[in-house]
């Protein structure tokens, strides 16, 4: 059995039996910051890798027309129900997608804001790089990009180390800023990374 079939059986498994660690249905408050701290005007969002719909719910509520993107059918599913009680169905879209396979999905405009808030470092080396690639196609010029992602430790070496993943997404998208901690619940390094769209690449 592929590495890759592992993982996604492993997802699929653990929203079946509703134990996901990292859904604590809390948006975090990197992105509150960026949405209600920093004013940032409402647009077209995508949450890459959204899970149960958390953050796509709370862009919608401050305005935003948001699209979440994940692989796990029973995950989707109850987005659209979290939604749907929240009052913000018609301000969003829930897709079963594989999140390396955005270029061939009907997205329509180029979105002003994407969120990877612990996707991209489940992925294989390969799969991220065609997915730093893809999602150069989807984020306007201007656009930011805000990123999640574990670093390598002895204990947990998934991840990457903050200049790998600038190397990933460059040249599309030009770093910002970072800001190195740790994940206690994982027990593993992260950071967490903002980006911006250059206007050419």
């Amino acid at each position: 059995m592929s590495s890759e079939l592992l993982r996604r059986l492993f997802f699929w498994w653990v929203y079946v039996v509703g134990r996901a660690p990292w859904d604590t249905g809390i948006t975090p408050p990197e992105i509150v910051a960026l949405i209600e701290g920093e004013r940032l005007p409402p647009g077209r969002a995508i949450d890459l890798g959204c899970g149960t719909g958390t953050n796509v719910i709370y862009l919608a509520q401050h305005g935003w027309q948001a699209v979440g993107v994940d692989f796990v059918p029973s995950a989707i599913r109850l987005a659209r129900r979290k939604a749907a009680r929240a009052g913000v169905a018609d301000q969003t879209r829930f897709i079963r997608a594989d999140v390396t396979r955005l270029d061939r999905l009907n997205l329509g405009a180029p979105f002003d804001l994407a969120l990877d808030i612990g996707c991209g470092h489940s992925l294989a080396p390969d799969a991220q790089r065609i997915y730093a690639h893809t999602l150069a196609q989807i984020v306007r010029p201007g656009g930011t990009f805000m990123l999640y992602m574990f670093r390598p430790t002895p204990q947990r070496p998934r991840g990457l180390e903050p200049q790998a993943v600038e190397q990933l997404f460059a040249p599309a998208f030009r770093l910002m800023w970072s800001s190195v901690g740790e994940d206690r619940a994982a027990g593993s390094g992260s950071a967490w990374y903002r980006f911006r769209r250059v206007e050419s690449a």
